[in-house]
């Protein structure tokens, strides 16, 4: 990949964590500190079904109860995720209201904790939520930055990147690997949020361009919304990435311009799904396919050390690349 683009890429493999993805590093964080809190229940949401599965893991293996809201949409895109929940003992209860993806699984959690402070723990999956969940998540991501830092510097003898891109929806995993370089003027910070079929097509995910300031899911943050304050219900290819919103955090690198923000159409993705698959033997989620479509957006300079997050991997995704195989053969 490095020779087609004609610059230097490193890919964080955030996909060869334990169930497939960056989720885990938040969920072993927050199911300790429920412990700590005495916290007997927990719910989780999950779009893409990798946070569901992470928190169903550790509840599993802390011998805790796990109940996960996912939409209905999704129960269907992401099956192969719902049969690992189940099989690690956790309870799926499907959303069926609005656009039953992601948003909906959200408000159903949050409902579900409102009801049961006293012994539920609600452990959410991205940067967004009520205070102190947008930092908390970031923090625990964190260690996916903390990692490039040291890898680069074993790999190249200099820890900075000059480009760090990541895939965002309400944002963890970008969170995590821009965190260690917030500060760091050097370092351009990249965000692909996802256009499904065309930013303005009226089904589109990309936050940025077409949200103004509100409040979601109890954060002020950038959001998809009609005049009068209702959420505009966002389309993405990838269930990860299909949010009305960003996470506050994100919100701010982008009003602030301490980060860029591009995004990629449904059909950039998979091409650069089948793109990575085939040069490189991998075959990513479709959450990280966007960051990868983010590539070919940026002229780079020469010599640029580019860090792309590879959030997961993309045994979920099988059925949905079946569906378009024969586009890229």
């Amino acid at each position: 990949m490095s020779q087609q683009i004609g610059r230097q890429i490193y890919l964080k493999r955030e996909d060869l964590n334990h169930t497939g993805a960056h989720k885990i590093n938040n969920a072993i964080g927050q199911v300790l500190l429920a412990e700590r809190l005495g916290k007997k229940r927990i719910i989780a949401e999950t779009g893409a079904g990798q946070h569901g599965v992470a928190t169903a893991t550790v509840c599993a293996l802390k011998g805790l109860e796990c109940i996960v809201y996912m939409g209905e949409v999704d129960i269907q895109r992401q099956a192969p995720n719902v049969a690992r929940m189940k099989m690690l003992g956790a309870k799926v209860i499907p959303a069926k209201s609005g656009s039953k993806t992601l948003k909906d699984a959200t408000n159903e959690a949050i409902r579900d904790w409102i009801n049961n402070p006293s012994d539920t723990h609600y452990v959410i999956g991205s940067v967004v939520g009520p205070h102190p969940y947008p930092d908390m998540v970031a923090r625990f991501q964190s260690i996916i930055s903390e990692e490039i830092r040291w890898q680069l510097k074993e790999k190249t003898g200099n820890e900075l990147p000059t480009h760090v891109i990541a895939c965002v929806g309400g944002g963890s995993n970008a969170a995590g690997a821009f965190y260690h370089f917030l500060n760091e003027p050097t370092v351009e910070l990249i965000a692909v949020e996802a256009a499904g079929l065309g930013i303005h097509s009226g089904h589109s995910a990309a936050t940025t361009t077409l949200g103004t300031p509100g409040v979601l899911h109890g954060s002020k943050s950038i959001v998809m919304q009609t005049p009068d304050g209702q959420v505009v219900e966002p389309h993405s290819i990838s269930a990860g990435l299909d949010y009305p919103g960003i996470g506050p955090l994100h919100a701010h690198l982008f009003a602030s311009g301490r980060g860029r923000f591009l995004s990629a159409t449904d059909q950039e993705a998979l091409k650069a799904a089948f793109n990575l698959t085939r040069l490189e033997g991998i075959i990513p989620a479709l959450e990280s396919a966007h960051a990868l479509a983010g590539l070919e957006q940026v002229a780079f300079p020469e010599n640029s050390k580019i860090v792309v997050c590879l959030s997961g991997r993309g045994d979920k995704d099988m059925d949905t690349y079946m569906k378009h195989m024969t586009e890229f053969d």
